[in-house]
């Protein structure tokens, strides 16, 4: 129970669908802020109490579990790591994977629960003979299927997530003040929870530290200055200390952010588009293919809010991986995805999410890219890229 209403409005179902539920907030900071401003950060202190509120209501057993110490290691120390290998972390993905379907199903499983319930819009559906699927909720504006991509056959065996056939949001909203819940009105949370200012790049420069650095065009002139390169991601057009203004008027974009020289390269935005991504961190959520390694159809989503393009995706044996010392691959085969048409601005560390109609079939991070405008210096990731454990 984040102390939202929609995890308020899940508990209340389950109980009334019959399960015995115990409701939980999870303590993800030892120092966390003691009020939200507005719709910015979660996991505060009056989150906690907003949550203890809506249990009381209920009638349900209330604990708070403190989860700070795994919540540093895995998704904030894995945020910073990211950024400073030049990739663009999602966070929201890693704590559903590491946090919420990982630790926190680790603990209820033993202590005897059955399943973790969460207010997450989306839906598990059971085929013909027995097996979980995830699928999209029935609301497509809150359907929250990609950043559930990361569950596992195993652990969509014990989630059970009770709004997803909800039509929307409002209904949700309206159901809360029905049941007396004080967070009927509470506006939803954004952002990244451990930065609730959300100023990225000013927390980076104070965890890592920021370096100023030349910002060069695709042939390699200097054409501005950064004030640290970590703080940039792939597509960005704003914040670039540009001089030279383009021949023909149009802005530039972030095409590639190379750590090692501390140093962001620029250019237009066709040199952003894609005609490969691949992965070789990947996961099936429920059945997998039933040959992979033979090219199949999907709908792929980069972003959480971003809409799905048809694309062809296969299972590659990886040649040699090259990594960095102290490194082991994370696969001996990697996901590549073939999209029909250009991705445009997409960075590694993002995580792709395959679909197959309303199914989400599995998921990538995505480790290595490749251009579709051979000519560019930048836009495209080399493939003998360093995986990360």
């Amino acid at each position: 129970m984040s102390g939202g209403v929609d995890s308020a409005v899940a508990a209340a179902r389950a109980v009334e669908a019959g399960h015995e539920v115990v409701g939980v907030h999870l303590a993800l900071s030892r120092m966390p802020g003691t009020l939200r401003t507005g719709s910015r950060g979660c996991c505060t202190i009056e989150d906690s109490s907003d949550a203890q509120r809506a249990a009381n209501k209920i009638g349900i057993p209330y604990y708070v579990w403190d989860f700070s110490e795994r919540f540093a290691a895995d998704v904030v120390d894995d945020f910073i790591a990211e950024y400073t290998a030049g990739r663009t972390p999602n966070p929201c993905m890693r704590c559903n994977e590491r946090i919420k379907f990982a630790a926190l199903l680790e603990k209820a499983l033993d202590l005897g629960f059955d399943a973790v319930c969460t207010g997450h819009y989306a839906t598990i559906q059971t085929d013909a003979a027995g097996n979980k699927e995830l699928h999209r909720a029935a609301a497509w504006a809150k359907d929250q299927s990609y950043v559930l991509g990361v569950l596992t056959t195993e652990q969509l065996n014990h989630s059970l997530f009770p709004l997803g056939a909800t039509p929307s949001k409002a209904e949700v909203r309206a159901e809360a003040a029905a049941r007396g819940f004080s967070v009927a009105n509470k506006p939803d949370s954004h952002d990244i929870c451990f930065i609730p200012d959300g100023d990225t790049r000013g927390w980076l420069a104070e965890k890592v530290g920021a370096e100023q650095g030349d910002i060069l065009d695709r042939e390699g002139a200097v054409i501005g200055t950064h004030e640290g390169a970590r703080a940039f991601t792939i597509g960005q057009r704003k914040g670039l200390n540009v001089g030279f203004p383009t021949d023909d008027g149009k802005p530039r974009f972030v095409l590639e952010i190379r750590p090692k020289t501390n140093t962001v390269v620029v250019g237009p935005r066709e040199s952003l588009d894609l005609s490969e991504i691949a992965g070789a961190r990947f996961t099936w959520a429920g059945l997998a293919p039933e040959s992979p390694e033979v090219p199949f159809e999907v709908d792929v989503q980069i972003r959480a809010h971003a809409d799905p393009v048809p694309a062809t995706a296969v299972v590659r044996r990886l040649d040699v991986p090259v990594l960095a010392e102290g490194q082991r691959a994370a696969s001996e085969n990697e996901l590549v995805i073939t999209p029909h048409d250009p991705l445009n601005g997409v960075s590694p560390g993002q995580t792709a999410v395959l679909y197959v109609g309303t199914r989400v079939l599995g998921q990538c991070t995505i480790d290595r890219t490749t251009s579709a405008v051979p000519s560019a210096v930048a836009g495209a990731v080399p493939t003998a890229l360093p995986l990360a454990v």
